[in-house]
């Protein structure tokens, strides 16, 4: 058997995850003196709320290796092997904690794969990775199908503005846009693991548009899309978004998403994207 185990800058619904039998790990947000856990202690509408009324910006840091540790027990004690499904290195610290608590189980078969991404796509790959698993696919086959999903996927997205990612520390190569003027809206997408910058516009609207032509351009005619479009406080803009793309693509309407606090931290309010797989 394999338990695959994901975490909260995924996305994916705690009760998705139930359904599918992945585990779940929080990422830690941080206001002042005052931490929470974003999977139980602060959720994203509360996070918000506190963003809001803050004079400070939060911070994040990735989940302590010990928030492994009942996981892992319980596998190694069924005789599991255990598959983390971890957000890219390059932005998180959460591929770290998990190989720091693998090290102190060394009878217990972990696989940690740096999806160098985050947000939907992780949700789609742990998603994939656990109906495999429960079809009978054994841990290699699994693997291999991951790093060709991996080394395919796509993810674009809009943020209100520039100064989370930047305060942060995730801003990567799109800190080019900050010396830019402050009605420009960039398109940025996650690049070699990393926030990168893809194309400008001069309004949200028109950079909105073209986030939808860039997905219909590199989407149209792959037989497994996988498309999500997640939001951070716009569930009205992300679902318009979802249904115009399944209009435009002819899917199925995609599923929408809340990104959850320590994506917040991060990429601020009002972020609207789109993850797939060509």
């Amino acid at each position: 058997m394999i338990k695959i185990v994901a975490d909260t800058t995924s996305g994916l619904p705690f009760e998705l995850a139930r359904q599918h039998n992945i585990a779940m790990i929080p990422q830690i947000v941080i206001f002042g003196e005052d931490s929470y856990r974003d999977d139980s202690e602060i959720d994203t509408e509360t996070f918000l709320q506190k963003l809001k009324a803050s004079s400070t910006l939060p911070k994040t840091a990735a989940p302590p290796p010990a928030l492994y540790y009942p996981i892992f027990q319980a596998a190694q004690d069924k005789g599991e092997v255990v598959l983390v499904i971890a957000p890219s290195s390059n932005v998180s610290g959460t591929v770290r904690s998990a190989q720091s608590a693998a090290a102190d189980f060394p009878d217990l078969p972990v696989h940690i794969v740096d999806t160098r991404t985050i947000t939907g796509n992780a949700a789609t790959l742990a998603l994939l990775a656990a109906q495999w698993a429960a079809e009978g696919a054994d841990v290699d086959s699994i693997l291999a199908r991951l790093a060709a999903l991996i080394d395919s996927q796509r993810t674009y997205f809009l943020v209100d503005t520039l100064e989370y990612l930047k305060k942060g520390g995730r801003i990567g190569g799109a800190k080019a846009l900050l010396g830019e003027l402050l009605q420009v809206k960039p398109i940025l997408q996650i690049k070699d693991g990393s926030v990168q910058p893809c194309e400008q516009e001069r309004t949200k609207k028109r950079a909105l548009a073209r986030l939808m032509d860039i997905v219909a351009e590199q989407g149209s005619g792959s037989p497994d899309l996988h498309l999500s479009v997640m939001h951070i406080g716009a569930p009205a803009q992300a679902d318009a978004l979802a249904q115009a793309l399944s209009a435009r693509l002819g899917i199925p309407h995609p599923p929408v998403y809340t990104l959850p606090a320590a994506i917040g931290v991060h990429a601020g309010p009002g972020v609207l994207a789109v993850g797939f797989f060509v």
